[in-house]
């Protein structure tokens, strides 16, 4: 059977001892001894399970998003050496809109 991290981790200290028991791994050695969060530990090892959750951007094309920043980045660093602080202001404002739109996208 196939676990999640976020299933396990929803799992009671028993449920994880008995998946545990059912493991052969030097992971889980001594599972009966072990607490819920070094048997979490053990168990995503032995599994190979990502204890990292990976989130996605959807209906955005980060890429471009991302270049789109990197150019207002470039724009702030020469309002900034110029002294143009309402470039600068515009620069930073729209650098912060597009990080917004891109964590409004992840999913």
């Amino acid at each position: 059977m196939e676990h999640t991290y976020l299933e396990l981790k929803k799992k009671t200290v028993n449920d994880l001892r008995e998946i545990a028991a059912g493991i052969e791994h030097e992971a889980v050695q001594g599972y009966t001894q072990l607490n819920k969060e070094h048997l979490l530990d053990a168990l995503c090892k032995a599994l190979k399970i990502d204890k990292h959750v990976h989130h996605e951007v959807v209906g955005l094309n980060k890429t471009e998003v991302k270049a789109r920043i990197r150019q207002y980045k470039k724009k702030r660093d020469e309002a900034n050496a110029a002294g143009d602080h309402a470039e600068l202001k515009r620069c930073l404002r729209q650098i912060h809109i597009l990080k917004r739109k891109i964590h409004k996208a992840t999913v």
